[in-house]
């Protein structure tokens, strides 16, 4: 067996069988298989896809490639929730301890922000003294103890992702539904958990800006769990505007904070309580989607979630004084108001341009070894549908005394679409799948 016949197989659009791809991959993550050979392979996948089969195989290979965490001794349903990332997206802050305190178990490991869209691990570091850097040992003991973990991958896990999706970063392969699939799963099914429910973003500001593209990857997600005997569900949501006030790191650990204390934005509630509900019903919590809701309610309302979070928070190695403040982080200094250009209607906050203007700010990064500044952000003063007048503060930008906000401003101020007609609300949940859909 060669690596270049089956790269050439592929590019042929053959379907290659399960004992040549984990020769692909092994190969690679010895160092038998070069760099080129790979980028060349992933290429062919990029133009010709994957089956099913092809997709599984491929995940299995990526994951057995390292170690798994070992969750069985948890008798408590371990049900996990992976978002494709977005703008202002710190659901899964307010998801994990709410799906906790319902009698969840969630192993949930996050990845770093990267351009424009925000990284649980990011957010969560900015909390002073968080670790996500845990062992095993680590992992299992903080499950068992509170219900949920937010840890990043380690060098042991899916080793094989780590190595692909480098190479893919830098080969214009990113955007393959298989291999954004194998890349997803290896990693959460290193987790231990018995099922997922998938966030696929759509939208302006999310990796799959279409609806449609966002429904194959969401397809891809559930029938490629199906294929490893473990449920799953995704709901694709809309990500054309940012969730919440607040796009930055601590700053929004500040704002889902919040939420837990039942301060919770209509976009966020609307997306936190379908996810979760999907989780419940995933788990046999509860079995509907009014059960889950109310039970969702009540860990809210009696404290439950917030102080599940604030013991993450302490297991962690994390320091809780941030949340002692009322608004939850200091506003630095170096502040610029963001202002209406117009009288009207508010009809949309560009995702993307208020996510880009963030990374400009120090929120994010551009490449994977910048350094993120924790305090620097957006916070939003109005919603879509409200009404606005030509000089009114629409939000503020923030950061480090030695960053301009030249650049940063002139893309707020464009993110923001104001219009003389009503504004109709809609919903933000654009679509479900499950595996009944796919049979």
């Amino acid at each position: 067996m060669r690596a270049v016949d089956l790269i050439i197989k592929k590019r042929e659009g053959t379907v290659l069988t399960k004992q040549e791809i984990e020769y692909l991959i092994f190969g690679y993550i010895q160092g038998d298989i070069p760099d080129y050979q790979m980028s060349s392979f992933c290429m062919a996948v990029y133009f010709n896809g994957m089956t099913t089969e092809e997709t599984h195989a491929l995940t299995s290979a990526m994951l057995y490639s390292g170690e798994q965490i070992n969750l069985s001794a948890l008798t408590k349903p371990k049900i996990d929730k992976h978002s494709t990332g977005g703008v202002g997206d710190k659901i899964s802050l307010i998801l994990a301890p709410i799906a906790a305190a319902c009698g969840l178990v969630v192993p949930m490991m996050c990845g770093r922000g990267l351009g424009h869209t925000g990284g649980t691990i990011d957010k969560m570091e900015a909390i002073p003294g968080y670790s996500t850097c845990l062992n095993r040992q680590q992992i299992e003991d903080i499950c068992s103890r509170i219900g949920f973990v937010i840890m990043g991958q380690t060098d042991t896990i899916a080793p094989a992702d780590k190595m692909l999706y480098a190479l893919r970063d830098v080969s214009g392969t990113v955007e393959s539904i298989p291999l954004i699939t194998a890349s997803i799963l290896s990693k959460k099914l290193a987790e231990g958990a018995d099922g997922f429910v998938f966030d696929v973003k759509a939208g302006v500001g999310a990796f799959m800006q279409d609806v449609a593209e966002a429904t194959s990857l969401a397809g891809s997600l559930v029938s490629t769990t199906a294929a490893f005997g473990k449920p799953a569900a995704a709901c694709i949501t809309d990500m054309n505007a940012p969730l919440g006030r607040m796009i930055g790191n601590r700053c929004e650990v500040a704002e889902a904070y919040e939420c837990l204390g039942g301060k919770m934005p209509d976009d966020i509630q609307e997306i936190t309580f379908s996810l979760v509900s999907e989780m419940l019903i995933l788990g046999n919590i509860t079995d509907t989607l009014e059960k889950s809701v109310k039970l969702i309610k009540e860990k809210i309302t009696d404290s439950t979630a917030r102080n599940l979070f604030l013991e993450n928070v302490r297991l962690q190695g994390g320091t809780c004084d941030m949340f002692l403040h009322d608004k939850g982080f200091t506003l630095p200094e170096n502040t610029v108001a963001i202002k209406a250009r117009k009288n009207g209607i508010l009809h949309g906050i560009h995702a993307c341009k208020i996510g880009i203007a963030s990374m400009l700010l120090g929120a994010g990064r551009t490449k994977k070894t910048d350094d993120i500044l924790p305090d620097a952000g957006v916070e939003l003063f109005v919603t879509r549908g409200d009404a606005v007048k030509a000089g009114d503060e629409l939000g503020i930008l923030f950061s480090a005394p030695h960053i301009r906000m030249d650049e940063a401003l002139l893309l707020a101020e464009e993110a923001f679409e104001i219009q003389d007609k009503p504004f109709v609300k809609k919903s933000l949940l654009l679509g479900k799948i499950d595996a009944h859909d796919l049979d």
